[in-house]
């Protein structure tokens, strides 16, 4: 049995050189490099790297300065990384951190952040929780209103953001926030940031059965996403929650936090 984490496939060496290529060039003064340069900083053979040079100009990421035989990146390059979100970069660091969480308080949590009008699932150990109700959330869409991590995001947001995104909910019809309960609504949030943290119990219609602590995460004097702890209503009391895992819950979000300052 191979060790737990290790493919059983082979590395596609090829592939490794040339990203090995496109990271020294990147890293290069001036955002540009000579074939001897290359493959001084990556230890990779001349004739290789001026291979590995050829192919990935023919695919248009770096063009060859025909003045001094430099090579250089293309604006093509940036399209490699259109895909990634910065909330996909924030997430990597939360993943670890929900691991340990899980292995604290056994329930599953979530780490999520603002998409729309709605908080967007990006990491999860419903998968490994022995406690888990739903074995797969990522990219799950959670309701602002109803939920503890949406809560929480609307607590702690500027004011400006808040109200624009009250505004949004009330404009679509979000039953919690028409006429006279987005007053009401807006007291809870008041009295969710007095508290430090945000739940739900029961009042999220799709999850009637839920149990929910959240706490918001910060990075660069913004809320960045939110952390969670669910649980069933009938397992325990919103007090008795409370109790047993706020402290784990916000010492995960601060070490979250501390990852992101440090990045």
């Amino acid at each position: 049995m191979s060790d737990e984490g290790e493919s059983p496939y082979k590395t596609v060496q090829g592939l490794s050189r040339g990203l090995a290529v496109l990271r020294a060039l990147n890293q290069a003064e001036g955002g540009w490099a000579s074939v001897r340069e290359l493959s001084l900083a990556t230890g990779i053979h001349r004739t290789t790297v001026r291979r590995l040079l050829e192919t990935l100009q023919n695919e248009g990421v770096l063009r060859r300065s025909t003045s001094d035989d430099s090579y250089r990146l293309t604006h093509e390059v940036k399209a490699l990384s259109e895909g990634f979100l910065e909330e996909e970069w924030i997430s990597q660091y939360a993943a670890p951190v929900l691991g340990e969480l899980m292995h604290k308080v056994v329930w599953p949590s979530d780490f999520a952040t603002l998409d729309g009008i709605a908080m967007r699932v990006r990491e999860t150990t419903h998968r490994y929780s022995p406690l888990s109700f739903h074995k797969v959330t990522v990219r799950r869409r959670l309701v602002l209103s109803q939920t503890a991590m949406g809560r929480a995001y609307l607590a702690f947001c500027p004011e400006a953001e808040r109200a624009e995104l009250l505004d949004r909910l009330q404009a679509g019809g979000e039953p919690m926030v028409q006429g006279e309960g987005r007053a009401a609504f807006e007291t809870l949030l008041d009295q969710t940031r007095e508290a430090g943290h945000a739940f739900n119990n029961g009042e999220w219609a799709n999850e009637r059965k839920i149990l929910a602590l959240a706490v918001p995460v910060f990075h660069a004097g913004r809320v960045a996403g939110c952390i969670n702890v669910v649980t069933l209503r009938s397992a325990l009391t919103l007090s008795e929650a409370r109790r047993k895992y706020l402290a784990p819950l916000h010492a995960a979000a601060r070490k979250i936090e501390g990852y992101l300052d440090q990045a």
